[in-house]
């Protein structure tokens, strides 16, 4: 059992209120999932961390309000690497197969095989689930501060991750963040946060409504 998911395992799943937890495992090694499991199921939302964060940020946690006040099920993904203890993430393709390998799992599960999957995360999320979105089956992706290109280093630019992912993008970042802010495009849509940094701190109010805006435009 790791920590954060107090209790008897039953299944692979533990439940402390509304919260369930699950570890699975993956080719990188196991991962943790936090899940709000709302009773409507009207889709299914899937948001991870940054390079050296947890589920818990600020930005993370709005977004996840926001999911759950329009019925849906928000699921909070602790990657493998993180479980270890690492704060980089390592080799993109492995970060990008074990997050496949934990929506497959999800998706296995009866009350999530059918509905709408979103797929997002901050920062180095953010890029996973642009890379992955359409292996995944995603119906759109959520990019909290998307870290456009390294402070200082415009010239080594990520937007291919972002222009690439496949179905549409909602990016929120912070006006005043280092890693450069995208340009909204087709199939982009961009919220710019006035004076914010790459933390997003203290945004929730602002996150919170632009992703429930964004949300209920994307479902029926």
């Amino acid at each position: 059992m790791r920590p954060g998911c107090p209790g008897e395992a039953l299944a692979g799943w533990v439940t402390r209120a509304t919260l369930r937890c699950v570890e699975i495992v993956t080719e990188a090694g196991p991962a943790r999932v936090e899940l709000d499991d709302a009773a409507s199921r009207r889709f299914l939302l899937v948001l991870t961390h940054g390079s050296g964060g947890g589920v818990d940020s600020a930005d993370l946690l709005a977004a996840r309000q926001a999911g759950l006040d329009l019925g849906g099920c928000v699921a909070r993904v602790v990657q493998p690497y993180r479980m270890r203890g690492a704060r980089a993430p390592g080799s993109a393709a492995r970060q990008d197969a074990a997050w496949l390998e934990i929506i497959r799992v999800l998706r296995r599960r009866r009350r999530f095989a059918s509905v709408p999957l979103i797929q997002g995360g901050r920062s180095n999320g953010a890029r996973v689930a642009c890379r992955t979105a359409q292996a995944a089956g995603a119906l759109a992706v959520l990019a909290l501060a998307f870290p456009l290109h390294p402070p200082g280093r415009p010239d080594r630019s990520r937007a291919g991750e972002l222009y690439e992912a496949g179905p549409e993008v909602l990016v929120v970042n912070g006006s005043a963040d280092p890693f450069g802010v995208p340009e909204p495009t087709g199939g982009v849509d961009v919220v710019v946060l006035p004076g914010a940094t790459h933390a997003l701190a203290r945004q929730g109010g602002q996150i919170r409504g632009a992703v429930e805006k964004w949300l209920a435009g994307l479902l029926p």
